[in-house]
């Protein structure tokens, strides 16, 4: 319960007194919460990714200081997020419960950006917790042959606000 309430954005003593019926919740936080755990429960059957565990597993990869693995891991949740807002918009609001924040965590700061531009990119609103603020310092993902400055020339404008530098070329996958 600890957990979903994170997911939805509230505390868990909030949750709690939703549950025991001292507070009544806004239609449209109820109605919120069952489409994500409809969602989640779909999305766990179907042995499909959501935002909190992509996150999560990106960042145990991080921790292990291996950034490749850990870029290649942050396509992967986006490619799969492609897909999903493609073929199964069912399991979309999965991807609007609330991962674990940790603080100024570029990896965090990434799939947001990813997942937001997915969301919007398919038309669809992006979720609350993609809403986070750029990166403090900025963060340019090294590209062999590529000098900084031409990194940054080559960054998509929705990944550049986020104080995030990647050249186009390494955002495609096959």
């Amino acid at each position: 319960m600890r957990q979903f309430a994170h997911a939805l954005g509230t505390s868990p003593s909030r949750f709690s007194s939703y549950g025991s019926g001292r507070v009544a919740p806004s239609a449209a936080f109820v109605f919120r919460a069952e489409r994500i755990a409809n969602a989640l429960r779909q999305a766990r059957r179907d042995n499909v990714p959501t935002a909190i565990e992509a996150i999560e597993a990106i960042r145990r990869t991080a921790e292990a200081g291996d950034d490749d693995r850990t870029y290649a891991l942050a396509l992967e949740a986006r490619d799969r997020l492609r897909d999903i807002l493609r073929r199964h918009t069912s399991l979309a609001p999965a991807w609007e419960a609330q991962p674990r924040a940790n603080g100024e965590d570029r990896w965090t700061t990434l799939v947001a950006a990813f997942t937001g531009h997915e969301f919007d990119q398919a038309g669809l609103p992006a979720p609350r917790w993609t809403d986070r603020p750029k990166l403090s310092t900025e963060w340019v993902l090294d590209t062999p042959r590529l000098s900084e400055d031409e990194i940054k020339r080559q960054t998509p404008d929705w990944l550049a606000e986020r104080n995030i530098f990647i050249a186009e070329k390494d955002l495609v996958t096959l």
